[in-house]
């Protein structure tokens, strides 16, 4: 939702204030947003020029010790150093730290996103002399070289630079420095020997230090109407890193861009720094709602990743080149010969804090999801019911209007499980409460969906009205727990309720009052069956610089420009832990945050915000969700129709079909469009997105076993092609298809007035099934595909089994104990396998008491058996095997079903001779149970 609608209760000012800035097309006015020129330290940073590296490696100040190398680097401009530190993390990682040695103050370090203090692993000195030093890494002849002058660090593997930090000498640290004109105190000095310290230079540093040019932006800076001041002046950071080899890099979301990211030069660097963006443009490196500073490279040979852990405004260069062109080509061409290597050359540079990278080295791309899921966790696996159909708008009117649009559903024949309800729910936009003249009943309400065993989200945003007579800002208040202007008063802007104050959810004391207001007895008229969304959590402030919180706005002891990036993770933190906590730490909680930096993949799901009726909206949805399962995310979704404008019918229809196959699929429209409920476009278009709504529930079985593998390794749920053959280079800049799992392609229609598409299926000696026709293709070509309206294009890879629940009901915990039917497809290359997973759906006893079912189904030499992965695990189920599909058969004479106590029994079965499928029906046995069956 974004800022566009001027609610009735705002005060007049702030209506004007929309108006005047919100009027005209509904577009993105770039004018509100930075570009890099206008970012005063993107502009210092961007003027560097390669290879004049200034930063020389003290050799004689090398300490090794068990878990790390610590290391002085200077700056021979300046004389100033840094302290450099080196840890070999567990698993084939290397980090990478840079602060200032002697900083006057704490320079800001990210806390809360990593899961724990990553292990380490020995470093071992292998050589050294007065040019650098060699450091092994362990596995595989990896080496770290640590170059003296200029200061540069290579890892080697054997013969192969694998990545090169520094190369191009454009490492930059600001470093916190006493005002010339002021000399005032620098925070945290007491007393006068303290100041007059602080403003000497360090030992070591010369009066190079004080003679630094003073450019505009160092120490305040000002955008259209508002001025940032820089109490603590300049402190940004750069560093570069060389990919040789490489030509596909992919992630950093996000932004309405390509999967695999382009080169930068001539143009804007790709921009992380929370907003909210008015209708984003697509095809655009400017931020949108959420950041996370992550990169993956990939080649034919490998697969690594850059963490680059750091809260503050960031910008990242891209360049591409043969490494022969470079300063670092001189090395390439001795270790591999002179030859015209691609190369990829990244370069970060962040407005404070320190440098901390964590080179995650692979080397496939399993290998890395592991790396960074170990670092900042894995999905949060989700209640079954959240990965079935939401249905959202702003906002539905009143109770009866959610019981008609309830009603509807059943009315005609369409599944869904949650109801959301926007802003206008509230009692005058005072979140944690309801309008009582519209919803005066809201467990009632409530009560009705869990009779039908539905449910439904509430919208709870973190900027709270200023408003004496309601509880939740008195309580804030009254406790400190608001974010603070740079003055020291509470820190207030505009935002829907018109003033607000924005919660320091920083601060673990604010995040736990939070939660608590979850709980049943203080957010009144809340049961069990209700969940939170947070929206504009960036935080948004519409009369805020960008439309953001103000960069010298105080969080504690920190600014906003310090951790601005961090606000919507501990938003959607302090949301999920209430859930939580309300159930008594059962329960599992589902939150939808549209701001995220590294780690939110931990607390719930995201969403690709405020996007437009419009099929370049339709169609970058897929490269948006698959940059963020990436990068740890796999809960992505797009609001389905757009959000705002209105979507021609069979636009509407083919965004039904492709977010149904994307992990959330929710519909959501803007205040202002016309209603679109699935049933009020005629009953042939009801019918189209009826099946493909039913085609989700069908599904959820294999959605949910792909959240269970999500939550336990990091591995993506939605993944582009290159994932699963990462050496086919065809698939290396696909992002118009996807694969669920390894197991199911999927390419939507995404063009208006297709007539057909042209999907690649990979893999040499691979076959692929049509889904719904059961034809088999080849793998490893182009295949033409007629389409017409009802068509979603989705193949199921051979050699692979897929659960599915054939008996559609209005919600997903209407079918719990429904059976299941499998799908085997058949190849000649490999035996079919696939797994079944099965818990209660919606508390933590599958990881408190091991109560679930996982079962590996294995197809080889005629038999299909049912085998258990989790002897140790107490769980059981009603469900049972309905029917098993095998696509790819020959006929058999008979099928015999064996069960483990020695009894056996005959299977009906149909052959269907054309297609080569066979049914086998009615194998009735419980899907808890090993099994067999033979065929002959």
């Amino acid at each position: 939702m974004m800022d566009i609608h001027c609610p009735l209760k705002m005060g007049p000012l702030l209506v004007l204030w929309l108006a005047v800035c919100l009027s005209g097309t509904w577009a993105v006015d770039r004018g509100n947003f930075k570009t890099c020129d206008q970012s005063a330290f993107c502009k210092r940073q961007r003027a560097l020029k390669p290879g004049q590296s200034p930063y020389r490696a003290l050799l004689e100040t090398l300490e090794l010790t068990n878990t790390k190398l610590t290391l002085q680097l200077i700056n021979d401009n300046n004389k100033v150093r840094l302290l450099l530190e080196l840890y070999r993390l567990q698993g084939n990682m290397t980090r990478v730290k840079i602060n200032e040695l002697k900083p006057l103050k704490p320079r800001f370090e990210v806390p809360d996103v990593l899961i724990n203090d990553p292990p380490t692993e020995p470093l071992s000195l292998l050589s050294r002399d007065e040019n650098g030093v060699v450091l092994s890494l362990g596995a595989d002849s990896q080496r770290l070289i640590v170059s003296a002058k200029p200061f540069r660090l290579d890892i080697m593997e054997g013969r192969e630079v694998l990545l090169s930090l520094n190369s191009r000498g454009l490492l930059a640290f600001e470093h916190l420095r006493i005002r010339k004109d002021t000399k005032v105190d620098p925070e945290g000095t007491e007393n006068k020997e303290e100041t007059e310290a602080a403003n000497e230079p360090a030992e070591g540093e010369e009066k190079a230090k004080e003679d630094e040019k003073v450019e505009d932006g160092m120490w305040e800076e000002t955008f259209k109407s508002h001025t940032d001041s820089k109490p603590n002046g300049p402190s940004s950071i750069s560093l570069d890193f060389s990919l040789p080899g490489v030509e596909n890099v992919y992630g950093i979301p996000e932004h309405a861009d390509s999967l695999k990211l382009k080169a930068t030069d001539g143009g804007d660097p790709y921009r992380l720094f929370n907003l909210d963006v008015f209708q984003y443009e697509v095809f655009n490196p400017m931020a949108l709602y959420g950041a996370i500073p992550v990169m993956l490279s990939h080649s034919a040979q490998r697969t690594m990743g850059i963490f680059w852990l750091n809260a503050a405004e960031t910008w990242v260069d891209i360049s591409s080149n043969t490494a022969g062109k470079t300063v670092f080509g001189q090395m390439l061409d001795y270790v591999q010969g002179s030859s015209e290597t691609p190369q990829t050359d990244v370069r970060w540079i962040s407005e404070s804090g320190i440098i901390d990278v964590f080179i995650m080295l692979g080397p496939t791309p399993t290998d890395v999801f592991s790396q960074y899921a170990s670092l900042t966790g894995t999905q949060a696996f989700p209640p079954l019911s959240a990965l079935a159909y939401h249905q959202c708008r702003w906002n539905y009117n009143d109770q009866e209007d959610v019981a008609a649009v309830d009603q509807g559903f059943d009315d005609h024949d369409i599944p869904y499980d949650f109801i959301w309800l926007d802003i206008e729910h509230t009692d005058g936009k005072r979140y944690f409460t309801w309008d009582p003249h519209k919803f005066p009943q809201p467990k009632d309400m409530l009560q009705g969906l869990l009779d039908k065993r539905r449910k439904m989200v509430t919208i709870v945003d973190p900027h709270i009205k200023v408003d004496s007579s309601y509880k939740i800002h008195n309580e804030i208040r009254s406790k400190g727990f608001y974010v603070k202007s740079k003055d020291g008063g509470d820190y207030e802007g505009w935002c829907w309720p018109g003033n607000s104050g924005y919660p320091d959810f920083t601060n673990p004391e604010m995040r736990a009052w939070w939660a608590s207001m979850f709980a049943y007895d203080q957010y009144e008229g809340s049961m069990e069956n209700m969940y939170t969304w947070n929206d504009m959590n960036e935080p948004s402030v519409f009369n805020g610089p960008e439309v953001t919180m103000h960069k010298d706005a105080l969080h504690g002891n920190w600014e906003n420009r310090d951790l601005h990036n961090l606000y919507g993770f501990y938003v959607q933190r302090a949301t999920a832990e209430g859930l939580i906590e309300r159930s008594g730490g059962v329960e599992r909680p589902f939150v939808l945050a549209r701001a995220f930096f590294a780690g939110s993949q931990r607390y719930g799901a995201v969403w690709t915000g405020d996007n437009a009726a419009e099929w370049d909206h339709l169609k970058i949805s897929i490269p948006m969700c698959l940059s963020l399962g990436l990068v740890g995310v796999s809960f992505c979704g797009a609001d389905v129709g757009g959000f705002f404008k209105s979507p021609s019918t069979e636009l509407l229809v083919r965004w039904y079909q492709t977010g149904a196959y994307q992990p959330f699929f929710r519909a959501h429209a803007h205040l202002d469009t016309p209603r679109r409920e699935p049933w009020l476009f005629g009953p042939e278009n009801t019918a189209l997105i009826r099946e493909a709504v039913r085609q989700r529930y069908a599904l959820l079985p294999y959605w949910y076993q792909l959240f269970y593998h999500a939550h336990h390794s990091g591995q993506p749920v939605m993944r582009p092609l290159w994932v699963e053959y990462p050496q086919d280079t065809a698939t290396f800049s696909m992002d118009d298809q996807f694969l669920l799992g390894r197991d199911l392609l999927v390419h939507p229609v995404t063009e208006e007035g297709a007539r057909g598409v042209t999907a690649y299926l990979p893999g040499k000696g691979e076959v692929w099934f049509d889904v719904h026709t059961f034809q088999k293709h080849n793998g490893a070509q182009n295949l033409y595909i007629p389409v017409t309206i009802s068509s979603i294009p989705v193949f199921q890879r051979g050699g692979s089994i897929i659960p599915r629940k054939a008996r559609v009901r209005r919600s997903s915990s209407c079918m719990e104990h429904d059976p299941y039917t499998l799908f085997v497809a058949l190849s000649p290359k490999r035996f079919a396998q696939g797994e079944l997973y099965i818990d209660d759906g919606h508390t933590f006893n599958f990881d408190k008491q091991k109560q679930f079912i996982h079962r590996r189904f294995s197809f080889a030499n005629n038999a299909l058996s049912s085998r258990n992965l989790a002897p140790g695990s107490q769980f059981t189920t009603f469900s049972w095997i309905e029917k098993i599909v095998i696509l790819g058969a020959s006929k058999p004479s008979k099928a015999t079903l064996k069960t483990p106590d020695g009894k056996e029994s005959l299977l009906e079965f149909e052959f269907d001779t054309s297609m080569s499928v066979l049914t086998l029906r009615k194998p009735g046995v419980n899907a808890g149970l090993d099994w067999t069956v033979v065929l002959q």
